[in-house]
């Protein structure tokens, strides 16, 4: 039999959205606004990343909790028919599935009203018990926001990760607390990617300018990091090599929800293709943009054939 080719492991966020668009205002009182369209999807920056490299064609296991819900339900049914391995994604009974409401509006923004729920129940355990034999890159979403496995746990497993050879790619979502940075820093040197949105990577380093925050990140232990600036592109730093801009896809922006986990997965998908930072950045940048084209995280990225014809085809922006 064929040994089976190494696989992603995406620990985090795993959240159920429900969208709507366009959105213009919250009606008052008992009122009724009429929506061009509603949709639930698998949304998260484990969960998201996962559902986007197994539509690129990568094994991909996940690894976090869900209620014991219909939500749950939706959540581990829809991922597992996408192909992702779900056996890691524990079912919790003492909270309801993490879920967000998101009013889009015609821009592509929206707010967000999110119910914590079933993320705060991911627990030490559930990482201890990844293995990493066959793993060739651990990707770890949603820092910051998973009180159970945020500081020491989540150092560990990196730090297991690197131990044991696995390429490490990290995102975190601040929530301006002072617990964020015991979050995030000590897992810093054990990072090869950080991949923050820059409006995150200003915010959490201090920072009023991109070189202060790059200053601050690697300064910080972090080996590559690859900032996200949406329709502006992508920063990528590392100590030889500080701020290379690469240009996002000129599309029409449907909405934004996802496009970060998108750019993750096309980011990784390079990663297990060999490629170096460049390359991959242009994969995640080409996902990213596909994913803005429609209604949530798993809009407009099917198939590693789309991404294709978008770097084939498609117009560029500017950095």
């Amino acid at each position: 039999m064929p040994a089976l080719t190494r696989r992603v492991v995406t620990a985090g966020l795993h959240v159920a959205d429900v969208l709507g668009r366009h959105v213009e205002a919250i009606p008052p009182g008992q009122g009724l606004a009429l929506l061009e369209e509603i949709r639930l999807t698998v949304a998260g920056t484990a969960a998201a990343t996962a559902v986007d490299l197994a539509r690129l064609g990568v094994r991909v296991a996940t690894v976090g909790a869900v209620g014991e819900d219909a939500l749950g339900v939706f959540l581990r049914s829809t991922m597992a028919g996408e192909g992702v391995d779900v056996m890691g994604l524990a079912v919790r009974t003492e909270r309801p599935t993490s879920a967000t409401m998101l009013p889009i509006r015609r821009d592509g923004s929206r707010p967000a009203l999110h119910v914590i729920g079933s993320n705060a129940a991911i627990r030490a355990d559930d990482l201890a018990s990844i293995d990493l034999s066959d793993v060739a890159v651990l990707h770890l979403g949603g820092t910051c926001l998973l009180p159970g496995i945020d500081g020491a746990p989540s150092v560990e497993l990196l730090r297991r990760a690197r131990d044991a050879g696995v390429v490490t790619t990290m995102d975190f979502i601040p929530t301006g607390s002072p617990a964020d940075r015991d979050a995030v820093l000590p897992c810093l040197p054990f990072v090869d990617y950080l991949f923050p949105s820059e409006e995150d990577a200003l915010s959490f380093a201090g920072a009023s300018t991109l070189d202060e925050a790059i200053a601050f990140y690697l300064d910080a232990g972090v080996s590559t990091l690859v900032i996200t600036r949406g329709a502006a592109g992508v920063s990528i730093s590392t100590r030889a090599s500080r701020d290379m801009r690469l240009p996002a896809y000129a599309v029409d922006v449907v909405d934004t929800t996802g496009c970060g986990d998108a750019f993750s997965a096309g980011f990784i998908w390079g990663l297990m293709d060999g490629a170096d930072a460049s390359e991959a950045a242009e994969r995640g940048l080409a996902c990213g943009s596909l994913v803005a084209t429609g209604l949530g995280s798993d809009a407009g990225l099917n198939s590693a054939a789309d991404v294709a014809r978008l770097r084939a085809e498609g117009v560029r922006g500017a950095v």
